[in-house]
């Protein structure tokens, strides 16, 4: 893909499956809309952007639905995403200003990393709005899961999943508001979130808060650093809704019911 470009599947069904599926490198300004993506695998060698005005070779892809890799202003709306060989939407490598807003997400393992790696400072600036989104059945973990940067999971409605829903890792602000969790009958995975290979003594002092959220089937969020923290207004990117309205807002998750010709 090159940058300032939009992939709208509205009015029609667009499937991308068993393949690579959706590269955005060293790219920006990019819309992803409307499509079924599932059974992405790893491929070999191919050409692909690597700027806005260059493409190469690239390596094996990992298997991602979206894989956004050192980009910026990119908007994931309105997509179902499922059963991908690696994660559904990914962003590593100093990639930002990213919205994944109004997705129908099911079935996988490692739903969405964002930030490359615990050792990867680029990421420090990388901010990223989580809005509206379906999480569904057959969900285990990383909805999301982040690294470094500002997070905003606003308005989110979690019906599904067996290890945990946000986690992170190497100081992270998360910024959770609004959003309706609803524990697994597992019986051990109550907790949404998780800190991931670190000490309680080095997690106490992140950011990360819960505010007007609904738990449900005993499940909790267990904050830490400030409750009220300047890094909060960097990582809120919209005004919450109540979370009794979760339901509503994200009745219309993934791809749109669109026929050609008539609005949508």
């Amino acid at each position: 893909m090159n940058s300032y470009k939009t992939i709208d599947g509205r009015g029609v069904n667009v499937h991308i499956a068993n393949g690579a599926c959706i590269t955005i490198q060293f790219i920006s300004h990019v819309i992803i809309h409307g499509l079924h993506i599932h059974d992405c695998r790893p491929t070999g060698n191919a050409m692909v952007r690597s700027s806005p005005s260059h493409f190469g070779w690239r390596s094996m892809a990992d298997g991602d639905a979206i894989s956004i890799f050192g980009s910026s202003h990119v908007w994931v709306d309105h997509n179902s995403l499922s059963n991908c060989a690696d994660g559904l939407v990914d962003a590593v490598m100093g990639s930002t200003a990213i919205t994944v807003s109004n997705n129908f997400f099911t079935h996988h393992n490692e739903v969405m990393m964002l930030g490359h790696s615990d050792s990867y400072w680029g990421d420090t600036k990388m901010q990223v709005t989580i809005a509206f989104n379906h999480f569904g059945e057959g969900l285990v973990q990383r909805m999301p899961r982040c690294r470094h940067g500002y997070f905003h999971v606003v308005n989110n409605d979690y019906t599904h999943w067996e290890m945990y829903a946000i986690g992170g890792s190497a100081n992270p602000t998360i910024n959770s508001q609004g959003n309706r969790f609803l524990a697994p009958n597992n019986g051990y995975a109550k907790q949404v979130t998780k800190r991931v290979n670190t000490n309680a003594d080095q997690w106490k002092g992140w950011n990360w808060r819960s505010e007007g959220d609904l738990f449900l089937n005993e499940a909790y969020f267990v904050p830490s650093g400030s409750r009220a923290s300047a890094s909060y207004a960097r990582a809120s990117s919209m005004p919450a809704k109540s979370s009794s309205m979760v339901g509503t807002i994200t009745s219309g998750a993934g791809v749109l019911n669109c026929r050609k010709g008539h609005p949508c």
